[in-house]
């Protein structure tokens, strides 16, 4: 509907193309660093579990690296069951432990041999190309291929921004949403398939007008539709961080402190209890309530656990963006992680939590708190920050 398999479609699916540029990369030895952005709530994970899926069907070695403002990180939990390999830096954004990042991109491609290494950095992070892609380009450049700086947008939220509004977000978060559009190589607009027919090329044109400087294309994580477009992109050019954006950091700084950050992991013990059920109602329950009080939601996260079975849920607003994978059969005891980004304080937002899971878990199963933060973001310092583009 999309797409025209293109030549560079055809290339990434035949024997030449992209697999021989992968092919020269190894013989260079050389790891494709693809460094993939986007606003909370914008389908990275999920995409880039397609994405490192795909690669691997072709023969190649693909690792992902997450990131955090803490520790307790649902998606890290996810992508180690789906089987892949995964480096965490927590603590801190890319940008501002720029270290840790070259550490754990470092790990993954000695301990794998890793050809492509997937990054996602913290959805309300931008000045990427200033932060991480200029200092890859210069001092990585021997042991990484930096590709274009993607950034994933949801089509719900990206309307609203190209129509001048915030995105039913504070506005200062809104100019984080709107920076990370404006320094990108590529925009990524997300959840085609959620998009109503005919609508979703539409959104392409619009965004590819206000922002004529980058990439724009379309994908559906879960049906695939656009994933090879985009692969082919990524996975061939080496014009990265084209563009450095104008960032006011005070702006920027409050733009991600208006935001709850809660990072926590349960044991939570019943009797035979339906697990499956239990999580699509803490999430349905989660979200009625920030809707109440008007709180803007970033993104709610959760996965429960019980050996190699999972349920994985997560929402970005109402309950009716509420979805979740996965099963997990009637058993006693799981382990229960949940990670919430909404518009409230760090002490709000634990209140708001803990009891809407102790109401729930009440004359069901008992709860033990293993790990719990809250927080508010701290203002950034990156470790480096370039004020002129690397060739």
């Amino acid at each position: 509907m999309l797409f025209v398999r293109s030549s560079l479609h055809q290339a990434w699916l035949g024997s030449n193309g992209v697999q021989n540029k992968i092919n020269q990369e190894k013989n260079m030895n050389a790891t494709r660093l693809i460094l993939t952005g986007g606003f909370l709530g914008a389908g990275k994970t999920t995409l880039l579990w397609k994405a490192a899926q795909r690669i691997t069907e072709k023969g190649f070695r693909a690792g992902l690296i997450t990131n955090d403002q803490a520790p307790e990180l649902v998606d890290s939990v996810l992508l180690l069951h789906e089987g892949l390999k995964v480096a965490e830096v927590n603590g801190s954004c890319f940008c501002c432990n720029y270290n840790g990042f070259i550490d754990a991109a470092q790990h993954i491609r000695k301990e794998t041999a890793a050809d492509v290494i997937f990054a996602e950095p913290v959805g309300s992070c931008t000045d990427l190309s200033a932060t991480i892609v200029q200092p890859l380009k210069k001092y990585g450049k021997v042991d990484f291929t930096v590709a274009p700086l993607t950034v994933l947008a949801d089509p719900a939220r990206l309307v609203s921004i190209l129509d001048g509004g915030f995105a039913g977000l504070h506005e200062d978060a809104a100019y984080i949403y709107r920076k990370q559009l404006e320094e990108s190589d590529i925009i990524l607009i997300t959840k085609a398939d959620a998009c109503p027919a005919g609508k979703a090329d539409g959104l392409r044109q619009r965004t590819a007008a206000l922002f004529p400087f980058a990439t724009v294309l379309v994908v559906s994580a879960l049906t695939g539709e656009g994933l090879d477009a985009w692969l082919a992109e990524v996975l061939q050019r080496k014009d990265a961080g084209k563009r450095l954006a104008t960032v006011d950091y005070d702006i920027y700084a409050h733009g991600e402190a208006v935001l709850g950050w809660l990072n926590g992991t349960t044991l939570l013990h019943g009797n035979s209890t339906n697990w499956n059920l239990f999580v699509r109602e803490l999430l349905d329950n989660l979200s009625d309530r920030f809707n109440r009080i008007n709180c803007s939601t970033g993104h709610v996260k959760v996965i429960a656990e019980n050996g190699a079975q999972y349920i994985a849920g997560n929402f970005t607003g109402n309950t009716e963006t509420v979805s979740t994978r996965g099963s997990i059969d009637l058993c006693d005891e799981i382990r229960l992680t949940v990670n919430a980004r909404v518009e409230t304080s760090p002490e709000e937002l634990d209140g708001i939590v803990s009891e809407t899971l102790e109401n729930l878990a009440k004359d069901k199963c008992t709860v033990r708190k293993l790990a719990w933060r809250c927080l508010s973001p701290g203002r950034p310092q990156p470790t480096h920050r370039f004020s002129e583009i690397i060739e």
